[in-house]
């Protein structure tokens, strides 16, 4: 059942960036532990839970948290039948979160991420990091080798373009791991004791017309800028696929933002991934994508969405239609996809009714 708790607890670092701003969103099964490690740094802000599974299983939250927490009998509720667009028993559903939020920024992390330390042995705060990135500008138009120019210690290098050195709005912020890798089921199978102790200080701009995978487990994203585009598909309980919820938001995103001139950066925060998942169980849920992605790709690749679809529903709705003719004779699931993204949308805009300060998802 969905509530908000509020408990005194330890002490916090005082006026923390956009404390009234931003909401974090976790999807979990368990308990949530992992949150004792985070205090320093999430206990100022508002936490959405997404509970997965059997809704009649109580998660602990450990004290001192500000948060909601919402179970399937919550989303249903909620939603009523547009609720099918929620995924069930995959961290797909953490989307949910977003939709319920009021904030203008989110960031998830998963319950398995911890804090990592940068190479002077200090604890990284990612949130800050996140934020950081997400308040700069990005430059998605032309590449600067010295990776994000308004960083502190960088600049543009010679031979940018004056008129690109304002940069353009920053949609999304995408973060990456230390330790166990986010690696696909067969390389999980032929490096099972690789992990990633490499820490590169960059921070980068994903150049337009240039996909990439998105991870979800460190995310921080505009809501108000390109909320209603991250949406994580239909996978989990009842569907062919599996573990390819954010990358299948993630090229809808960055097709979107390419087309609305939008930033999207890659590189830090780092957070230290605890646990590898089952390579196996992996395996079964990645082997229809693994051939799938073969023509979902040059999909997006492909696809040019009209210049009159100036808001982000605009454009999702477009991809929905186009997801239908060009995927949807690969199998039949990518036909109840579209159907599910457009589900999705109305259901947004059901919980996110255009105001004055934004009009059908985009920012004014």
């Amino acid at each position: 059942m969905a509530g908000t708790v509020t408990v005194p607890g330890a002490s916090v670092p005082s006026t923390p960036l956009l404390k009234d701003e931003l909401d974090i969103v976790i999807p979990t099964i368990r308990n949530l532990d992992f949150l004792e490690m985070w205090r320093p740094f999430f206990q100022p802000y508002h936490l959405i839970i997404v509970q997965d599974g059997d809704p009649t299983k109580t998660i602990k939250v450990p004290e001192g948290f500000d948060y909601e927490l919402y179970n399937r009998n919550d989303i249903n509720r909620i939603l009523g039948p547009k609720a099918s667009c929620i995924s069930f028993k995959d961290s797909a559903c953490r989307c949910f979160g977003y939709m319920v939020s009021k904030k203008k920024y989110i960031y998830t992390i998963d319950d398995d991420c911890f804090v990592a330390k940068d190479p002077t042995g200090k604890d990284i705060n990612a949130l800050e990091q996140h934020i950081k990135n997400i308040m700069s500008p990005s430059t998605p138009f032309f590449f600067n080798t010295l990776y994000d120019p308004y960083r502190e210690g960088a600049d543009f290098v010679r031979g940018y373009p004056f008129s690109l050195r304002e940069g353009t709005h920053t949609a999304v912020s995408h973060g990456l791991w230390l330790n166990i890798p986010d690696y696909d089921a067969p390389t999980q199978l032929v490096k099972p004791k690789e992990r990633n102790e490499r820490y590169v200080d960059a921070v980068m701009t994903i150049p337009k017309g240039t996909l990439f995978p998105m991870c979800g487990m460190n995310l921080c994203f505009d809501r108000d800028l390109i909320g209603p585009a991250m949406y994580f598909g239909l996978m989990g309980d009842g569907q062919p696929i599996g573990r390819y919820d954010d990358m299948w938001a993630g090229w809808c995103v960055k097709v979107i933002c390419d087309h609305l001139s939008l930033g999207v950066k890659t590189g830090l925060p780092y957070i230290w991934h605890s646990k590898a998942s089952n390579p196996f169980v992996n395996l079964r849920k990645e082997y229809k994508g693994i051939f799938w992605q073969e023509d979902i790709i040059p999909f997006f690749q492909n696809v040019t969405i009209p210049k009159d679809c100036d808001t982000v529903q605009k454009c999702y709705i477009y991809l929905s239609g186009q997801v239908k003719e060009k995927l949807g004779t690969i199998d039949p699931y990518f036909v109840k996809l579209a159907d599910a993204m457009v589900t999705w949308i109305e259901a947004w805009d059901e919980l996110n009714p255009a105001t004055p300060a934004t009009e059908n998802g985009k920012a004014k």
